[in-house]
């Protein structure tokens, strides 16, 4: 038996190189290969009591898949989570001496840091951030249920990209209220952070535009430490998980340990911070996880804090129950129904409740008070990270669709893995969401292909099933059954009327439309916001 695994987090000391070599396979094609080096830091105190830095620089090196990730995202100064396999390797140098050098391949990749600057470089996806900040202009305030900086959702208007990650996609609308609530984790960093990029790039005054429930619970360094270490623990049996803290917030949520926003009100926040960051620590040494002083963060964490006081905090339940005695609210979610913790597909899910009902816990909504219930749907399947996927594509159609869709995870930089349409999944997401509408994006991404196939039933050991099976197992074997319906191959970025789509794209949304059982009333056809198809909005 033997075991050759590397882990490392740090920074990128200079931007990746980025080559292709031939592949040697007699067709012409190459390998991308990105190379760059990762500082690790580790600080200690010296017999004397001083405080020492070792610093450690690695030789990174990834291929193919990976090595677009880091060629699109990554950039010197990133801050990055590697898992990997150590290799040595031989070389000539030009004195003709047989030299050595060690490096890491790496296997998986997940961005830990800020990448505003980045995410401004890079076309914006069309997803649902799009979709809600379409409605945002149709409601006055909108407000963020659950979830936390795990959420990567991508907006595109006025020529520029942007993202939010805890703050509501409503945020860019002129005169929207915007909340934060109850059953949303936030951290403060990472807040304050998103805050300063929405000021800077412009204008918008984040603090007059928002506000935040007193009892959302913040998110610590040592909870993101925490999530790396539990992660790196579980070896193969990962869930992918975007090492923001999210599951640790929320089991400290549960534990009744957690800190709230508004206890950082309190003359005793302080004592209530030191008290559970040293149980945090504890699990940490208990896991064996390695980490310098500087990522507790003590500093930027209780700066971020005394920023933060420039919000106004609420009872989430009684502001908003205040404002729907006057207007409609639109209530927005960060991940999607089968990230779900209770009807997802576990363990594979978040810590939250993604689907309607996460409102009325994560709002303090009474159920009778939701009225339209949007699902929102990409014309093929996406998945980031763990977890089943029936109808995920291995070949040239996934890589197709990942490329002219620019599939690649808001938060983590991740590739999105691809498939297509799964009309069982969305049946399953209108029953337990009471699904009104539909909203159905990228339709202008299908467009380069010549067939589309839509999933309209499993079929596993013999049985066909037409909605998620009841057991996980049977879920995880799926085998997907399909339609075959003809593609359009012309450029639909330009349509603004439904009826002037090409008769095969008209037809494959009516073919959606009648499998879920639930109208479509909007489709987008490109990122931003004015490329929008409203088929029946009143």
């Amino acid at each position: 038996m033997s075991l050759n695994k590397a882990m490392l987090i740090g920074n990128v000391g200079q931007d990746p190189t980025v080559r292709y070599l031939d592949g040697n396979t007699g067709t012409g094609t190459n390998t991308k290969v990105a190379s760059f080096t990762l500082a690790t830091t580790e600080r200690y105190r010296d017999r004397s009591g001083n405080l020492q830095e070792n610093t450690e620089w690695h030789n990174i090196v990834a291929w193919r898949g990976l090595a677009d990730t880091v060629e699109r995202f990554v950039r010197k100064g990133s801050q990055l989570y590697i898992e990997g396999r150590l290799r040595t390797r031989s070389y000539t140098d030009q004195s003709g001496q047989k030299r050595y050098t060690t490096e890491v391949v790496a296997d998986n990749l997940q961005l830990l840091g800020r990448r505003t600057e980045r995410d401004n470089d890079n076309p914006a996806p069309e997803g649902k951030g799009k979709i809600v900040d379409v409605l945002a202009g149709r409601y006055g305030v909108v407000a963020r249920f659950q979830g936390g900086p795990n959420a990567g959702h991508s907006l595109h208007f006025d020529g520029k990209s942007f993202v939010v990650r805890s703050i509501p996609s409503g945020i860019f609308r002129e005169g929207s209220v915007n909340i934060i609530g109850n059953g949303v984790v936030l951290d403060p960093i990472s807040f304050i952070g998103e805050c300063d990029s929405i000021r800077e790039a412009t204008g918008i005054a984040p603090e007059k535009k928002l506000v935040i429930s007193r009892k959302a619970h913040l998110i610590l360094p040592t909870h993101r430490l925490l999530d790396a270490a539990r992660e790196a623990a579980a070896g193969k049996g990962k869930i992918g998980s975007t090492l923001k803290g999210i599951g640790p917030c929320y089991s400290d949520k549960t534990g009744r340990t957690g800190l709230r926003v508004g206890d950082t009100e309190l003359p005793g926040f302080r004592d209530k911070y030191l008290k559970l960051t040293a149980k945090h620590k504890e699990q940490l040494a208990h896991l064996g996880f390695a980490y310098g002083q500087e990522d507790l963060e003590e500093d930027k964490f209780f700066a971020a804090i005394e920023r933060m006081k420039a919000f106004r905090t609420v009872d989430c339940e009684f502001f908003v129950d205040d404002i729907l005695k006057e207007q409609p609210i639109l209530a927005e979610g960060a991940q999607g129904s089968m990230l779900d913790v209770d009807y997802g597909s576990y363990p594979f899910v978040t810590s939250s409740n993604t689907t309607a009902g996460g409102v009325c816990t994560g709002l303090g909504v009474a159920p009778g008070r939701i009225g339209k219930v949007y699902g929102i749907f990409k014309a093929y399947c996406t998945r980031v990270g763990g977890g089943p996927f029936p109808t995920e594509l291995f070949d040239e159609v996934g890589e197709r669709l990942g490329e002219v869709g620019h599939e690649y995870g808001v938060t983590t930089g991740r590739k999105r893995r691809c498939g297509w349409y799964d009309a069982v999944v969305v049946n399953y997401a209108a029953r337990v969401n009471g699904l009104t509408d539909l909203a159905i994006t990228k339709l202008d991404v299908l467009g380069c292909l010549d067939e589309i196939r839509v999933c309209v039933a499993y079929e596993c050991d013999g049985k066909i099933y037409r909605t998620v099976p009841e057991h996980q197992s049977v879920f995880y074997h799926a085998k997907p059954v399909y339609e075959t319906l003809p593609g359009w191959k012309c450029d639909i970025s330009g349509v603004r009327d439904f009826y002037k789509l090409p008769r095969e794209a008209k037809d494959y949304i009516d073919f959606l439309e009648q499998l879920a059982g639930v109208r479509v009333s909007i489709i987008t056809v490109g990122p931003d916001r004015e490329q929008t198809i409203d088929r029946y909005w009143h």
